[in-house]
């Protein structure tokens, strides 16, 4: 192997492979960035175990990850070269900036979005990869590359607190302690709310809810209180039941977790309180803001990596929630190819 550009390419179900691409080349308006952490999203795992998710289908090799940071290594024409050696944040969804959606700001919207690791995009588990310099977005002073990936998963955070709009005094219900409840938790709080409850059925997710100055309960145990903001990130539809009933009148719910296609819908419940339920895709200009609450502190974004894993290690890093049951967000680190064995990172 030459070793121009090592990728995790994602073939079929289970046929994960390393190979070597071509190092791509910054093209208009683009950066060239030396990849240095992506992290993986349960998207990611999706597309591994089951080759698809909804109508996008892997139908040829895809380089997997779209959670990502690193070093501009060279601009193309219209980028200023002084933007060579900033450190960056990926975003990941680069839209067409023409149509309806994206004139109108719903840029994730966007129906000819480029979105990293989405069937037929190529993705960001490689060593370089070439973005536009608009979606490469300067990391503040004091963020590691691990955590500037990590702004990905907290502006689906970002997202659905503005979704919700939630705002100071809020009473918030987060249901699902996985990576994306416990940064939309810390979100609600840094947006204001005066009360986060988080819920799951994992005692360990709990608990770092817990160590986190998070209220928690178990998802099966009799719901009580009342909220203004049900932040729904299981996926489990008797988690969405039990949260909207949950819901004050004018409450707020924004289902963020893929799970059940289809959930049953208590309609004089969301009549007789004029709940709002709102769906969540992705996100829009939500990057510097996540990049500031990580770099105030506001987000613990260090304490969800538990494990790392180098570039020939990536199979074993989409596949270690399901061995590790301390596992929370495995970060792979393209430049190694393998990583020592090291504790997980406490929160």
């Amino acid at each position: 192997m030459t070793e121009q550009n090592l990728s995790a390419v994602l073939h079929a179900i289970h046929d994960l492979r390393i190979e070597d691409r071509p190092v791509p080349e910054a093209g208009h308006g683009e950066v060239l960035v030396r990849v240095e952490a992506v992290g993986i999203c349960g998207s990611d795992v999706h597309y591994y175990e089951h080759g698809r998710i909804g109508d996008f289908v892997v139908e040829k090799p895809m380089v997997i990850g779209h959670e990502a940071a690193g070093t501009i290594e060279a601009v193309g024409e219209g980028v200023p070269a002084s933007r060579v050696g900033e450190l960056v944040a990926l975003e990941p969804g680069v839209p067409c900036r023409r149509c309806g959606e994206c004139l109108a700001g719903r840029y994730n919207l966007c129906p000819d979005v480029v979105f990293f690791a989405t069937p037929p995009v190529d993705g960001a588990i490689t060593r370089r990869v070439a973005i536009d310099a608009q979606f490469a977005h300067p990391v503040p002073a004091g963020i590691t590359a691990e955590e500037a990936a990590m702004a990905e998963p907290v502006s689906v955070g970002v997202w659905a607190c503005r979704r919700a709009g939630v705002g100071v005094g809020d009473r918030v219900l987060v249901t699902g302690a996985g990576p994306i409840g416990l940064l939309a938790a810390q979100v609600a709080r840094a947006f204001g709310a005066e009360t986060v409850r988080v819920t799951d059925l994992d005692d360990v997710r709990l608990a770092k809810a817990a160590g986190l100055g998070f209220e928690t309960r178990r998802a099966d145990a009799r719901a009580d209180g009342e909220f203004d903001v049900l932040l729904e990130c299981s996926g489990a539809a008797p988690a969405f039941r039990s949260g909207l009933s949950q819901l004050a009148r004018a409450g707020r719910a924004v289902l963020i977790g893929m799970g059940a296609d289809t959930v049953e819908l208590n309609v004089p419940l969301v009549q007789g309180r004029e709940l709002t339920v709102t769906g969540l895709f992705r996100y829009a200009n939500c990057y510097p803001a996540a990049l500031q609450l990580i770099g105030a502190g506001a987000v613990d974004a260090a304490g969800m990596i538990t494990h790392r894993f180098g570039l020939e290690e990536t199979e074993a890093a989409m596949t270690v929630n399901g061995r590790d049951p301390e596992a929370l967000k495995a970060m792979v680190l393209p430049q190694q190819r393998t990583v020592a064995p090291r504790p997980p990172v406490s929160g």
